[in-house]
């Protein structure tokens, strides 16, 4: 009688772990969203060897360390790493006063070639690390209700914030 009651104790166990361990499988994985301050991507600059490679574009931080010829210490694009170089990208340009992530006074055409840029290029090649604060947040800091992560369509602000 003993040993039924330690089987049937055992099975049961066995199923409820069994039916939870389903229900966490079958629950959607979704990444945590990042915010990354402006010191910190600064730090992500290409100057340290071992460290990866940052940059940000429309506040969306990338991880360009795979691209290190063009992008690491002494490359012809390191300008651009380690802060939002929206801009810069836009215009094509290294010039130091379009190293922002301000877009004001671009043309329709600048527009247009940043997003070409931006989808085509970084979102097509490099993995999406974080997002800065611009992008999140509010000047309040309280989260913008229309936040979506680039590489999550179906997150929604109460998964995260």
């Amino acid at each position: 009688m003993q040993c039924t009651q330690m089987c049937v104790l055992f099975s049961a166990v066995l199923l409820v772990s069994l039916a939870s361990d389903k229900k966490l499988r079958a629950k959607p994985v979704s990444k945590p969203v990042r915010l990354i301050t402006e010191e910190e991507l600064e730090i992500y600059d290409g100057s340290r060897d071992g460290q990866p490679v940052y940059m940000a574009i429309k506040g969306v931080v990338f991880d360009v360390t795979k691209g290190k010829e063009f992008y690491g210490k002494g490359a012809p694009y390191n300008a651009l790493v380690g802060k939002d170089s929206t801009r810069a990208v836009a215009k094509m340009s290294l010039d130091p006063e379009d190293l922002t992530h301000d877009t004001i006074g671009l043309t329709k055409e600048q527009l247009e070639s940043l997003d070409r840029i931006f989808t085509g290029t970084y979102k097509a090649k490099y993995p999406i690390v974080g997002y800065t604060a611009r992008r999140m947040l509010n000047e309040d800091g309280s989260p913008k209700k229309d936040f979506k992560p680039e590489d999550q369509p179906h997150f929604t602000l109460n998964d995260e914030l």
